[in-house]
């Protein structure tokens, strides 16, 4: 991997913070993914995330119809869906047509987790045909059939064919990725010659060893012949690290209310979180999050994402922006967020790439 450029992307949950309706959560999500565009980054991720007062992304299709329809270049994807909850069917139809709108920007990352509690798991099921996690290797193979422009073929007992399309007259199809924060996932993207996200945003422990079963066990496929990896991060960058670290507390108080069980709530402001009083457990696991997250001014911040890029060794570093906002800040925009997306962009791309970006916005 080169040290002077590197490839970067970003996931984004669109958080909720204190008095921010949906609506000008997704506006703000629009604007940082005009700004993603804008700055050269290569990808713009969105989540799926159920029955949350601080997440806003619970529909992945649709938000990346709208955030497509509204940038120009960046590829645009799930981060991911998660398919127990759905039918391949539906997925494959869903980002047939995403990729038919928009050639080229579709990416499709699927993950096994339920992306809830078993109550929202349960009414998914209710309310339309899902899938089994067991099933989740054979889905994965089955959207991927269903997404090629020749389409998927069932045997009938009849002994006839069936053949079927996710869209009637596909050109292309999107980029499939297994996302993963676990020896499954690792061993599952290998054996199906798949390029692999670790979740390292929330799972650091496993990095190394996932990555490297990855990596030993990859069989090479129809769509990818090598190892292709993707790093997650939690990213809060100022022009201070005080700052930095200011703006990253709400959501570092949010998670660690999440592990410990507690209720949780929109996504506070700076203001809120630094007067939030925390209990001792709680200000532990604050204090780790701290030391683990890239929560830093924009030299110090790039540089430790240049070594784990390096230490890793994989392909493109995906950044999770953190940084909540000041209590007044305009609801329709992430200032925190887009000013972390803009200062590492000065640090971690050349000027070629700028220049080059600059050109394609003309």
């Amino acid at each position: 991997m080169s040290t002077s450029a590197l490839s970067l992307s970003v996931l984004d949950l669109i958080p909720v913070r204190t008095s921010q309706s949906s609506a000008e959560a997704i506006a703000a999500a629009v604007h940082l993914a005009q700004s993603a565009d804008r700055l050269g980054y290569t990808r713009y991720w969105v989540a799926e995330h159920h029955n949350m007062q601080a997440v806003a992304s619970t529909n992945p299709p649709v938000l990346i119809g709208i955030l497509a329809a509204q940038t120009e270049r960046i590829r645009v994807g799930s981060g991911g869906v998660m398919l127990p909850n759905h039918s391949p069917l539906v997925i494959a139809e869903q980002f047939g047509i995403l990729e038919a709108a928009f050639p080229g920007r579709i990416d499709l990352g699927l993950g096994r987790a339920p992306g809830s509690d078993p109550m929202i798991t349960a009414l998914l099921r209710s309310s339309g045909a899902a899938s089994e996690v067991d099933a989740f290797p054979r889905n994965i193979a089955d959207i991927a059939a269903l997404l090629h422009p020749d389409g998927a073929s069932l045997s009938l007992t009849s002994g006839q064919d069936y053949t079927l399309h996710a869209t009637p007259a596909a050109t292309g199809m999107p980029e499939i990725w297994l996302l993963g924060s676990s020896d499954y996932s690792a061993r599952l993207a290998a054996r199906q010659g798949m390029p692999y996200v670790f979740a390292n945003h929330f799972a650091g422990d496993g990095t190394t060893a996932a990555l490297e079963l990855y990596r030993r066990g990859f069989t090479p496929s129809e769509t990818l012949d090598a190892p292709r990896t993707i790093l997650t991060l939690n990213v809060s960058v100022a022009e201070t690290r005080v700052e930095a670290l200011a703006l990253a507390l709400p959501q570092m108080q949010q998670m660690a209310r999440l592990r410990s069980g507690l209720p949780l709530g929109p996504l506070a402001t700076v203001e809120e979180a630094a007067a939030a009083p925390m209990a001792p457990a709680l200000l532990q696991m604050i204090e780790r999050m701290a030391a683990a997250w890239i929560i830093d001014e924009p030299g110090a911040a790039a540089a430790r994402i240049r070594a784990l890029a390096a230490k890793f060794g994989v392909d493109e570093v995906m950044l999770q922006p953190i940084a909540s906002a000041h209590t007044g800040a305009d609801a329709a925009t992430s200032p925190g967020r887009a000013r972390t997306l803009e200062l590492l962009a000065a640090e971690l791309f050349t000027g070629e790439q700028l220049a080059a970006e600059e050109l394609a916005a003309v």
